[in-house]
């Protein structure tokens, strides 16, 4: 697999075929703009995924568009062509890898009141943000003893990796975010505070909130952990472990590859080797995590799914979980269609050999 990753350019540009081996391409991608219409956009968007082979998850909402997709280099490059041609999506951010198997099942486009949930009203990085730092210069900004180093994302993304010296607010979702800042920031103390995420969105928000909050240098890196990892060489990094990504890679590593991590399928939490030769780790059921806080009727049931996605598997089936059981149930219910067309024929053939005796 090859180790450097590609970015698009922006607007016109996207649609460039670009020179690389035909492997799956990882492409992350948002932008805060107003759209309107943005109910409208969803079947348009979903017939060019099915068009093009792209699979994932992109979010639509009134404040922007958020989501990470992926497919062959063409179909990636045909629908950010698509995206890009609309003007508002001109400046598309995006951000891209390359994977040996796609790290999504299916293509789905949700409708959303945001694209990244915080839960402040009134928050708007259209209008309101932190300073941008290029990866080149994040290095030189955080090694400033004034500057306070901020991770935004949940614990469990913390706890696989971060960046030397960076605060853990303990945060389980992101909208407990400015909870933390209400309790531990105060804008006259710390005066100088840079904050990053996985992807830089999450900081667009986080960002926007302590400027509303009078915090007055708030610094945030652009393009995220993503673009830090593929522009900054490994023996310059100051990040360190790999970091966690929401889909079936689980985790990339400082060359963006899929890395050591898997993850747990009942609490959705990532789990390392050592967890899995844990008693309390069942495949799909259970991990040491979440033992002690599922129920056996739980339990059963997340046993259950996971029976149904191995049958789905061994059938070669795409779908897990209740696509899976949707999909044995509608064969269930296609043979007994052909059992009772079966029956009737027979019952049909007995009829007609008793009106010629």
């Amino acid at each position: 697999m090859t180790d450097t990753p590609t970015t698009v350019a922006p607007a016109a540009d996207t649609a460039r075929p670009s020179p690389l081996a035909p492997q799956h391409v990882v492409c992350a991608l948002y932008k805060f703009v107003t759209l309107e219409d943005f109910e409208a956009l969803r079947e348009p968007l979903l017939a060019v995924m099915d068009e093009h082979g792209i699979r994932g998850t992109l979010l639509l909402a009134r404040e922007g568009i958020n989501g990470t997709v992926s497919g062959s280099r063409a179909g990636i490059d045909a629908l950010l062509a698509w995206l890009t041609a609309d003007p508002r999506l001109a400046e598309l951010d995006t951000k891209q890898s390359l994977a040996e198997q796609s790290p999504f099942l299916r293509a789905k486009v949700k409708l959303k009141r945001e694209i990244v949930t915080m839960g402040v009203e009134g928050i708007d990085p259209r209008h309101t943000v932190g300073t941008y730092v290029e990866p080149r210069d994040w290095n030189a900004l955080i090694s400033d003893p004034d500057v306070l180093l901020i991770d935004t994302r949940n614990d469990y993304e913390v706890e696989v990796g971060t960046f030397k010296g960076a605060v853990n607010p303990n945060t389980a979702a992101f909208r407990d975010f400015p909870d933390y800042v209400s309790r531990e920031l105060d804008p006259q103390q710390h005066r100088k505070v840079a904050m990053f995420c996985t992807g830089g969105i999450r900081c667009e928000k986080s960002t926007a909130y302590l400027k509303e909050q009078g915090f007055e240098e708030v610094y945030h890196l652009k393009g995220g952990i993503l673009k830090y990892l593929e522009e900054v060489p490994q023996e310059e990094t100051l990040w360190q472990g790999e970091c966690f990504v929401f889909d079936d890679r689980v985790t990339v590593d400082h060359k963006l590859r899929p890395g050591q991590f898997d993850q747990c399928h009942a609490c959705r939490l990532p789990i390392t080797q050592a967890d899995k030769q844990s008693d309390k780790y069942q495949k799909g059921v259970s991990c040491p995590r979440c033992y002690d806080k599922l129920s056996d009727a739980q339990k059963a049931r997340f046993a259950e799914r996971e029976n149904q996605i191995r049958l789905a598997e061994q059938r070669g089936e795409a779908h897990l979980g209740k696509d899976a059981l949707a999909q044995m149930q509608a064969r269930r219910d296609a043979k007994q269609r052909q059992r009772e067309a079966a029956r009737l024929a027979a019952l049909k053939a007995q009829t007609q050999d008793a009106d010629k005796g």
